[in-house]
């Protein structure tokens, strides 16, 4: 389904949006929800470009599960760097599950946290205390960790012979679904012309980095290895329709994906994606119990609920000026519930 096929402002949709701003839960917000027959709603700022974060994860899983890749294929077979290291029989689908018992983040972007070796190697050896030995079949419990999907990402790109991840989520997932105007890493899209200076939103003041970050990725391991390109745990850009038509991707291929979306042992973490959690879920209440999405740091989220076939988004740059306003967690099920009302009306014709 091209983007173009139903792009409508809906008033609830700007509703949330407007809510959103005017609580100053963010900036630029822009939410929506989509159903594969009525199409894509959108409102709020629809045409900002926004960090999609960790939404980036579900991109690099489908994109896998898309390549010649193979999910139990081990990183030291695909990156030879990692061979030795504590992770190298760690397969792709543990690392893609976060049971791979790896660390949850490493801040690989100072270099006084680096060994003398490579970031591959740094982050391939960051096995957690709790999880030493042989890989049970079904991981180590499950701990959410960026390092998996950084490493899965790179034997993405090893496989496609890309220059990074997002190279190669452009190529198995971007390109076929005809979104290049709306999905992206800031590479591409300032490829194809879009100025990503005046149409991205702006992310943190960070001194580090020369002060507010915008076009750029927000994420610092990402641009310490990647810059303008895309790592597997973050890197990717997009605009509110372009997230919702991946979604509607997403949900009519679920049988394809399957291997992706099943529950697991140990929590709600899939591989790619975060189930619904029984009680207090970012995804609202709403939805149904087989609801499956990701959030973004940067105040992103997408859900999908494949019983009543809708798709919802939100996108926001909360993390600007500082990523110390925590007002998202409270809004996101708020709006989740919102939109899954209002996509609901339009299915049963109210």
């Amino acid at each position: 389904m091209r983007l173009t096929e139903g792009r409508v402002l809906a008033r609830e949709c700007n509703e949330v949006a407007h809510r959103i701003v005017a609580s100053g839960v963010a900036p630029i917000a822009a939410a929506g929800f989509a159903t594969p027959k009525q199409g894509i709603f959108a409102g709020g700022s629809v045409d900002t470009i926004f960090d999609l974060a960790s939404l980036t994860k579900p991109m690099t899983a489908v994109a896998i599960a898309r390549s010649p890749l193979g999910r139990h294929e081990k990183l030291g077979d695909v990156l030879p760097e990692t061979k030795g290291t504590a992770s190298a029989d760690a397969t792709i689908e543990l690392c893609l599950s976060h049971r791979a018992g790896l660390e949850a983040h490493l801040k690989l972007w100072l270099r006084e946290n680096m060994h003398n070796t490579s970031i591959l190697q740094e982050a391939a050896n960051a096995r957690r205390i709790d999880a030493q030995g042989a890989y049970p079949p079904e991981g180590f419990p499950p701990v959410y960790s960026d390092l998996g999907y950084l490493l899965a990402g790179a034997a993405l790109a090893r496989r496609m012979n890309a220059v990074d991840a997002g190279a190669a989520i452009e190529d198995l997932l971007i390109a076929p679904l005809g979104l290049e105007d709306d999905l992206g890493t800031a590479r591409d899209l300032e490829a194809r012309g879009i100025d990503m200076s005046s149409r991205s939103a702006p992310t943190e003041d960070a001194p580090w980095r020369g002060g507010v970050v915008r076009g750029r990725v927000h994420d610092e391991n990402a641009w310490a290895i990647t810059r303008e390109g895309g790592s597997g745990h973050a890197g990717m850009f997009g605009t509110i329709g372009g997230v919702l038509a991946f979604g509607l991707d997403v949900l009519s291929h679920t049988k394809e994906l399957e291997w992706l979306l099943r529950e697991r042992p140990g929590g709600s973490l899939r591989a790619g994606f975060d189930g619904k959690s029984e009680s207090g879920s970012s995804a609202g209440s709403v939805c149904g119990p087989r609801t499956f999405g990701h959030l973004g740091f940067t105040g992103t989220s997408l859900w999908i609920d494949p019983d009543s076939e809708i798709v919802v988004a939100l996108l926001t740059n909360r993390v600007h000026p500082t990523r110390e306003n925590t007002a998202i967690r409270d809004a996101r099920p708020i709006a989740h519930d919102a939109l899954f009302r209002a996509a609901k009306m339009l299915r049963s014709g109210a």
